[in-house]
């Protein structure tokens, strides 16, 4: 008897519009690998921080169950990509809003 998978939503609508796909040619295939590749590509570098705010960083990163180096990487990635936004400054925002 085969085991039945549950598929969560992303999963499904692949499994729904695999008939639609249509592959992609040598040439763009290896454009796509050379993209994920860079995007993947990762560097090695030391700083500095304070003895207070590893502390935090590290119990923030307990809170969100990952690794600290990972925690950083993701709040510089967020804040060169323009998606780190500031809570307060949200909240403040909404309330303007509602006035």
């Amino acid at each position: 008897m085969r085991k039945k998978i549950k598929l969560d939503a992303f999963e499904q609508a692949i499994e729904d519009n695999a008939a639609a796909f249509v592959p992609v040619s040598p040439k763009e295939q290896t454009e796509i690998e050379t993209i994920i590749a860079a995007a993947n590509k990762t560097k090695n570098i030391n700083i500095r921080i304070s003895e207070n705010d590893l502390t935090k960083v590290k119990q923030k990163s307990a809170e969100e169950g990952l690794p600290y180096q990972t925690l950083i990487s993701s709040v510089i990635h967020k804040y060169i990509s323009g998606k780190l936004i500031e809570e307060n400054s949200v909240l403040k925002s909404l309330q303007l809003l509602r006035q």
